[in-house]
């Protein structure tokens, strides 16, 4: 693994109004690990990404992505991001070669180039037959196929993938954290945002837990394990102050009584 970072952060802390929702992050990542990032519901997960991707561009602190400062060129530097988003507006009224023409022309792609790799792409995704269909017509597994091949079609350097098995059926799951394994072998930073603990444990070789806006665990599963719990829900649930469960459980089945 590379001894530079490819993405930096420091002291990054962002509010909306009085709420601080982010508080002072630092952390390194590196090319090649799979980052997986987790925490509750707005634990500031969303607007780390939205920074990383340069949607937010009002922040304080320091984000540097391969050497480049977010404050100084954001354009620049998304040209090495892939994103693929947990809610996107994929436009279906085109057809998946219509909406990442789109797409790969944003990137700059030479034309010849980005037809030739989203027919092989959208094949490897099983769309071979649907790639001159309009995307009205598909289901929510097919629709995240095409996201997730423009979340790579550019060959970026550093994948964020943000809850990217939303919708898909069993095969196409193995498929995409084969993928992802594959990826990080060639280098690539995958930046993965989950809530299924199940999938973060297998496909992520370091884990950054995150509660109301702070790091509050940050390593690899097996060393998270030996200072807390057996698996990363329990984890999950110990460090973020919910513990044990069953008195909720048992809330929602007495109210059903």
């Amino acid at each position: 693994m590379s001894e530079t970072p490819i993405i930096q952060i420091r002291n990054l802390s962002k509010s909306y109004d009085t709420k601080l929702v982010l508080k002072g992050l630092t952390l390194d990542i590196y090319p090649g690990q799979v980052l997986g990032y987790i925490g509750p519901n707005g634990a500031g997960k969303s607007t780390t990404v939205k920074i990383l991707t340069g949607l937010i561009p009002d922040f304080q602190g320091q984000v540097i992505i391969n050497g480049i400062s977010m404050a100084d060129d954001p354009q620049e530097i998304k040209k090495l991001i892939g994103y693929v988003p947990e809610n996107a507006e994929i436009y279906d009224v085109l057809t998946p070669m219509e909406y990442l023409d789109f797409i790969g022309k944003l990137y700059g792609m030479e034309e010849a180039t980005l037809h030739d790799r989203a027919r092989k792409l959208l094949a490897a995704f099983g769309l071979a037959a649907n790639v001159d269909d309009r995307m009205d017509t598909f289901s929510k597994g097919m629709k995240q196929k095409v996201l997730l091949t423009a979340g790579i079609i550019h060959n970026p350097k550093i994948i964020i993938l943000d809850e990217p098995l939303s919708g898909l059926d069993a095969n196409a799951v193995i498929l995409v954290k084969e993928l992802i394994m594959r990826l990080s072998k060639e280098g690539k930073t995958i930046f993965y945002c989950s809530h299924m603990m199940d999938i973060v444990e297998k496909v992520a070789d370091r884990i950054l837990l995150i509660d109301k806006g702070a790091i509050i665990a940050d390593g690899t599963f097996e060393s998270l394990k030996q200072n807390h719990s057996d698996t990363l829900e329990s984890i999950f649930s110990k460090l973020t102050g919910h513990g044990d469960s069953t008195t909720e459980t048992d809330a929602i089945i007495n109210a059903l009584d």
